[in-house]
């Protein structure tokens, strides 16, 4: 792609600032540097500098928006690959450009849990929110599980969710019923929700009532409740749109207001199937040609309309812009898929499944052009945060109880806050540790610092059957080095493996269940709220053997 076509693309998003490839280069060449230092510090935390202070300017608490893709891999974003999809998206590389930008960030493994641990700040054991959701299924946000909406009302926030929501079905479950004001989007995953336009879906009303997907809703916080009409095929084309707009009318009027706000904005793209409108398909000057990758050029132009209102709005510098994605790619849809360099893909243990891409900008804070190679998660944003927003001990006081708003909320978070290794206060992660959960909530893996270990794997090689075979438990776990082997190929490719596994990472393994067994003491004063969804029959055969066994009333 030529900068000239560069341009015109940043041109349709109102971008002024010019990205070409050098920038992109530049950054990328850093975050090379920094991966070939191999010792997890970050780029930021090689080069001395001043902290800057965490209290906002002039006392004001700063502006957050959240930007959640969806689906997509590391490799769909030039900051991270440099435009080897044939296409380049110069808006997301420019939060990386005037921020930090991640390699090893953690989101989840499928789309309800990685929404459900970057709202909750807890993990899908806890929650219990593992499983995708599904029109008419019960399970979904419960109310004590405090958000982090829920807990930014309290210092004065206005809050604004727009999008994919895809944390429950039932009106308990919405947005607004959990710390936010207003709320416009969808509640499932899109292949859901073209379901009923398919020329087999059951044309049984009361089917279609119990089990089909609700409209678009737009709901607020004082229960009102608008169905805008179903998310079609043809409206899929164009619902980013929708929801984007209503993101930019929640800033522009909060900021009229001069109030600071929290906008969660869930773009659509890039779940598939993707559906692009027939003028933004085949744009000139791509080698792609892909409507996955006009797509992905659709996202990145959102992305810029986004950023050009905060810029318009003059509140650029006092606001946190965070951009990152639910889970790793779904790939059995190729070419209608995401693309990631790490081992198989989403709804697996690899490391597919759950590294993806992740920026963050705050002028002044955070250093820009800084790449962090330390180890965060998705978990980590509600502690981080809060902190920036003025409460930095809001995990020990939900440790004991803690009062926001008309609820009590006592709960374990498990993320921590990174503030201080964002702002160059501390030069590591205050994370060391990541544990991974399949979508029925089992623990599979272990990440302590620079080694993996695998308890159950999946062994399906892509397709579908990703998503219907069972896991399998390994009765000698596999320990990866994700600094020599960050791909987990080694168990595929050496020859001496197993040779390396005796010498050099049998004892990592045999320390594995005391990290495991302290994480999972804590589960005894904070226990998970719900049992986590199954698509198996075993959950329901499970319950009517219990009803056969409760002695007769």
């Amino acid at each position: 792609m030529s900068e000239k076509n560069l341009s015109r693309e940043q041109q349709d998003t109102g971008e002024e600032r010019s990205v070409n490839r050098r920038d992109i280069l530049l950054s990328g060449t850093a975050m090379a540097l920094t991966s070939m230092a191999g010792t997890g510090a970050s780029a930021q935390a090689q080069q001395p500098q001043t902290a800057p202070s965490v209290s906002p300017a002039s006392g004001q608490r700063p502006n957050i928006l959240v930007i959640f893709g969806d689906d997509i891999g590391q490799t769909n974003i030039s900051a991270y690959s440099f435009g080897v999809m044939g296409y380049l998206t110069p808006n997301i590389d420019r939060i990386a450009r005037e921020g930090m930008m991640f390699t090893d960030y953690y989101a989840e493994q499928s789309c309800t849990a990685g929404r459900s641990t970057f709202i909750t700040g807890q993990c899908t054991l806890r929650t219990g929110l593992s499983k995708v959701g599904m029109p008419g299924a019960t399970v979904g946000l419960q109310a004590r599980d405090a958000t982090l909406a829920e807990l930014l009302k309290p210092l004065g926030y206005a809050t604004g969710q727009f999008g994919k929501n895809h944390l429950g079905d039932r009106d308990e479950y919405l947005p607004t019923a959990h710390g936010f004001d207003e709320f416009f989007g969808n509640l499932y995953h899109l292949n859901a929700e073209e379901d009923p336009e398919n020329h087999f879906y059951p044309q049984d009303p009361e089917f279609r009532k119990r089990f089909g997907p609700r409209g678009v809703l737009k709901t607020s916080v004082d229960g009102r409740i608008e169905d805008t009409g179903p998310l079609t095929k043809k409206r899929m084309e164009t619902i980013d749109d929708e929801t984007s707009a209503a993101a930019i009318d929640f800033m522009q009027r909060q900021a009229r207001a001069n109030k600071p706000f929290f906008c969660w904005f869930n773009s659509t793209r890039m779940h598939f199937r993707t559906h692009v409108r027939p003028e933004h398909r085949d744009k000139p000057g791509l080698t792609s040609r892909t409507e996955y990758a006009d797509g992905m050029i659709e996202h990145d132009a959102h992305i810029g309309q986004l950023l050009k209102a905060v810029d318009d709005l003059g509140i650029a510098g006092n606001t946190i812009v965070l951009y990152t994605t639910d889970n790793g790619p779904h790939q059995n849809s190729w070419p209608d898929a995401g693309t990631t360099p790490f081992r198989s893909e989403k709804n697996t243990n690899w490391e597919g499944a759950f590294r993806v891409p992740c920026m963050i900008r705050w002028p002044g804070r955070i250093r820009p052009g800084s790449v962090s190679t330390e180890l965060i998660s998705g978990l980590d944003w509600v502690p981080t945060l809060m902190a920036a927003a003025g409460d930095p001990d809001i995990k020990d006081k939900l440790l004991r109880g803690h009062q926001a708003g008309t609820k009590t909320f006592k709960v374990h978070l498990d993320g921590y806050n990174q503030l201080p290794y964002l702002t160059g206060q501390q030069d590591r992660s205050a994370r060391k540790e990541f544990v991974y959960f399949d979508d029925d909530g089992d623990l599979v893996a272990l990440r302590y610092e620079n080694w993996k270990i695998v308890f159950d794997e999946q062994r399906a090689q892509g397709t579908m059957r990703i998503w219907a075979e069972p896991f399998t438990r390994l009765r000698v776990p596999k320990v990866f080095n994700l600094r020599s082997d960050p791909y987990e190929r080694a168990d595929i490719t050496s020859n001496t493996y197993y040779d390396w596994f005796m010498s050099d990472a049998a004892g990592v393994f045999l320390a594995a269940p005391t990290v495991v067994g302290q994480f999972l003491a804590t589960f005894k004063e904070y226990p998970p709220s719900q049992r986590a969804a199954s698509f198996s029959i075993d959950q329901l055969v499970e319950k009517m053997q219990r009803s056969f066994d409760a002695p007769a009333q």
